[in-house]
């Protein structure tokens, strides 16, 4: 596993070390792939979580894996470790944690399915 984590005896669920996010200031006419580049440097333990569950989630046996479930079960990891401001993971950066992903690990290339970019 990539990033630290826990595991429940009793359940055998996993509780990741999550941070609190850190958001870039807002920045005029950046694209989305800028803003995403800020936030990954900003947050590297997003993408270090995102590879701890995928990882986890593969040596089950299960052959495919969605980004929009990863998200949703970082987005309760962070709610059940954290209080006050919601844990605010923008949707759009979804596509590009993927791709992030497969050149780090183009073994999972057959787990996730990606289509091509539409916006920069």
């Amino acid at each position: 596993m990539t990033a630290s984590t826990a595991i429940v005896p009793s359940t055998g669920q996993m509780i990741l070390d999550v941070e609190e996010l850190r958001h870039p200031d807002a920045v005029s006419g950046a694209t989305i792939q800028e803003q995403f580049d800020e936030f990954h440097r900003l947050n590297p333990s997003v993408l270090a979580n995102l590879e701890t569950l995928t990882t986890d989630y593969l040596r089950r046996g299960r052959k495919r894996v969605g980004i929009g479930m990863l998200f949703e079960v970082l987005r309760w990891q962070h709610d059940l470790a954290t209080r006050g401001d919601a844990f605010r993971l923008n949707n759009s950066y979804r596509s590009r944690y993927v791709r992030l992903m497969l050149a780090r690990h183009p073994e999972w290339e057959c787990a996730f399915h990606t289509r091509e970019l539409v916006a920069a």
